[in-house]
């Protein structure tokens, strides 16, 4: 016996939610990149549960993680699911899962009907049956949302008998209610210039007086009445708990059925509530799938963006000769905010830069991107150094206005050693020397963007045959394990005066495992960027 399809519903920390299919097993749940299902929180285990398959059941089961594995609020290390059961990992401002069987909606509409038979005035039972049954076809293989309407509407005309209907849906929970569809007993859609008997305000005010989840009856000027039926914002996460939500609030749209004499007999009343109550359910869940396809089309155009800035960081490091580098930028999500570049000026002259942009994600990817532009246009002079960044600051506080603001470190190299550079606020860089001998670069102004008036001072210094610079992000000292621990500067110059020896590709793929190993593999907080330069004058370069 087959397992009967099944998803999950996903709440992260910020209260988005996604729809996740279980569409292979062992379907694992985890920190790790390659797991069906990736929990981006530290405190989530690599591997941190798995849901298999045994016969038509599925089962959770704990993969030895750090927190535990929660079904409703209960420690479990192996559980068999059960549709609406909530999974938990141990802490309370994480991800929130639900476990349901993907048809759900369809079966508990098709059960109801099916128990609710008995009920129904012998006039009419086959009709009404076959409408709903129709519309639970539809709900079946669609969750496009004007035909879930269509054949919601379609099927309450046919159970109460009316002659038109219209449903009206609010967009956002602050907007009014407004008509997004209406239908005649034919199926036929009515004319612009057929309005409800009743208005939107008058729909609004019963619903606000509602106690219960129940159809309203609203007298009409000619003595006729119509049949208002709220379909309410589900809560997918407790649907047992849908029918006792009564708030204004709650309401996502009405359902307004009028003309005709209207069958408001008790089983015309309950197949009309059962069926608004599951159309409020299917309707969410399709808002959740457009959600979730807005969201991958985001995704897929922020991957786009991140393979164009990847793109745009120096792709071939110097390796011979007296300028030697390498250098890494990893960002936290798709696209980050730092960036560093390296480029030649003439045969005794390198430039480099490395900034941080504040803040996460597409904003401050864009703003790197325009510092970059700037550096690449700029004079290979150090006496114009200052000016540069003077007037780079007054640019972005004019038009950002305090909005965006970054740290740079911005130096320029000479084959004889001399090194000159501005620190705008960035992380200290380190020079080292073979020995194990560091020293270290103050920032000498603030970030760029946060004072118009601030100034920028040159400042110099020789370098020593071997000597190498290390530029950083705060990436890498706000790197935190899972105990909270900062990975820390101190712990960056420790490294560094320990691996001098090496050579800047060894001495860079150190720091990176070092933070690698302190995160267990995972950089969530923050952009890291690390730059290694190392300095050979030309009589000891091969």
């Amino acid at each position: 016996m087959s397992a009967r399809p099944a998803v999950l519903l996903v709440v992260n920390p910020s209260g988005n939610r996604t729809r996740v299919a279980i569409d292979k097993l062992p379907f694992i749940i985890g920190r790790q990149s390659d797991s069906a299902l990736v929990l981006r929180d530290n405190r989530v285990s690599r591997q941190h549960a798995q849901i298999v398959c045994e016969g038509a059941a599925y089962f959770i089961e704990d993969l030895g993680s750090r927190h535990g594995v929660l079904v409703n609020g209960e420690p479990v290390t192996r559980q068999v699911l059960k549709s609406s059961d909530r999974i938990d990992f141990g802490f309370e401002d994480s991800y929130k899962i639900t476990f349901m069987y993907d048809d759900d909606e369809v079966g508990r509409l098709l059960q109801q009907i099916q128990t609710g038979q008995s009920n129904l005035p012998n006039g009419g039972n086959l009709a009404k049956l076959r409408a709903v049954v129709e519309v639970a076809r539809t709900l079946r293989n669609s969750l496009a949302v004007e035909e879930v309407l269509a054949a919601v509407l379609d099927a309450a005309l046919t159970i109460t008998g009316t002659e038109s209907g219209f449903i009206y849906l609010r967009e956002k929970r602050d907007q009014p209610l407004q008509v997004k569809l209406s239908r005649d007993a034919k199926g036929q859609p009515l004319g612009a210039e057929r309005n409800p008997s009743v208005t939107a305000t008058e729909i609004e005010a019963a619903v606000a007086t509602r106690r219960q989840f129940l159809s309203l009856t609203m007298p009409l000027a000619d003595g006729s009445l119509a049949i208002a039926v709220p379909l309410i914002r589900v809560r997918t996460e407790n649907i047992e708990e849908t029918q006792y939500l009564s708030r204004a609030e709650d309401t996502a749209g009405v359902l307004l059925l009028e003309g005709g004499k209207p069958d408001l007999s008790q089983g015309s009343g309950e197949l009309l509530q059962t069926l608004a109550l599951e159309a409020s359910t299917i309707l969410e869940n399709a808002r959740l799938l457009d959600e979730e396809r807005a969201k991958q089309r985001l995704e897929e155009e922020l991957e786009i963006a991140r393979r164009i800035q990847q793109d745009m960081l120096p792709q071939n490091f110097p390796q011979e000769g007296w300028f030697r580098a390498i250098g890494a930028s990893i960002p936290s999500h798709q696209v980050g905010g730092d960036y560093f570049d390296l480029h030649k000026i003439g045969d005794d002259m390198w430039c480099m830069v490395v900034a941080d942009a504040s803040g996460k994600g597409v904003g401050p990817a864009i703003f790197a991107s325009i510092l970059q532009g700037a550096f690449l246009a700029a004079p290979p002079d150090p006496d114009r150094m200052s000016s540069l960044i003077t007037t780079l600051n007054k640019y972005v506080c004019e038009r950002a206005q305090g909005e965006r603001y970054a740290t740079l470190f911005y130096a320029l190299l000479n084959s004889d050693g001399m090194l000159y550079w501005v620190n705008a606020g960035h992380c200290t860089p380190i020079v080292v020397k073979p020995d194990g001998r560091s020293a270290l670069i103050d920032a000498n102004g603030v970030p760029v963007g946060l004072l118009e008036e601030s100034e920028y001072v040159v400042q110099s210094a020789k370098l020593d045959p071997g000597d190498k610079i290390v530029v950083y992000s705060d990436g890498l000292t706000d790197a935190q394990n899972l105990d909270g621990e900062f990975f820390g500067a101190r712990r960056v110059r420790k490294l560094v005066q320990e691996y001098a020896l090496l050579d800047c590709q060894g001495l860079h793929r150190k720091l990176v495992e070092a933070a690698e190993a302190h995160t267990d593999g995972t950089f969530a907080a923050d952009d890291i960027t690390v730059l290694v330069v190392e300095y050979f004058p030309p009589q000891m370069a091969v």
